[in-house]
């Protein structure tokens, strides 16, 4: 076996691919849902499969999927590690003003619950949205989710936890828990 060299950030965006998939395959009639495989989610996700492998290889090592074949995920583990270490492992700090895609409480489901003159957005040049520069876990990031809104509020949510007060974070961390623990 490889030997593991620590987590990177498209880990956790491939993790949260899988359990936003898996909701939407729930929801939805099994003849119409995608295929969990590699190529879609490497498809999906603007990444290449080789990618995707070694993801799953690490995410599997360090124990937050059971199995990269089948792509269960270790859900209390998965919410644990965004909980305990998301933000020391990615840290970020707001930057420069900015056009882009909203996240973190700027953001649905946050940007319901949140009320804040602060925006913070992942910079992407198609943007309508001017605010605080937050960098995205993958560069790809703003472009995907337009067309995965569950993957789009999973993400969101992860970044209050990156950048957001205590306050913030606990309502997030609620959220999170309800979409990852209970399918939404």
């Amino acid at each position: 076996m490889k030997k593991h060299n620590g987590m990177r950030p498209q880990d956790v965006v491939i993790i949260l691919k899988i359990i936003s998939s898996s909701i939407t395959k729930n929801k939805l009639d099994d003849s119409k849902s995608e295929v969990l495989n590699n190529k879609n989610i490497a498809k999906n996700l603007q990444m290449s499969e080789a990618e995707i492998s070694e993801s799953l290889r690490r995410s599997e090592y360090a124990g937050l999927i059971t199995d990269k074949i089948t792509k269960k995920v270790n859900q209390r583990a998965f919410l644990d590690f965004l909980l305990y270490g998301i933000k020391y492992v990615f840290p970020v700090h707001p930057g420069a003003l900015v056009r882009g895609v909203p996240t973190a409480h700027s953001a649905l489901p946050m940007k319901d619950k949140i009320v804040s003159d602060e925006l913070f957005v992942w910079q992407h040049p198609e943007g309508i949205v001017r605010g605080q520069a937050i960098e995205p876990l993958y560069h790809t990031v703003p472009k995907i989710v337009e067309e995965d809104p569950k993957l789009y509020e999973l993400l969101a949510l992860v970044d209050c936890i990156r950048t957001g007060t205590s306050r913030i974070n606990n309502i997030a961390v609620k959220e999170l828990e309800n979409r990852i623990l209970n399918g939404w």
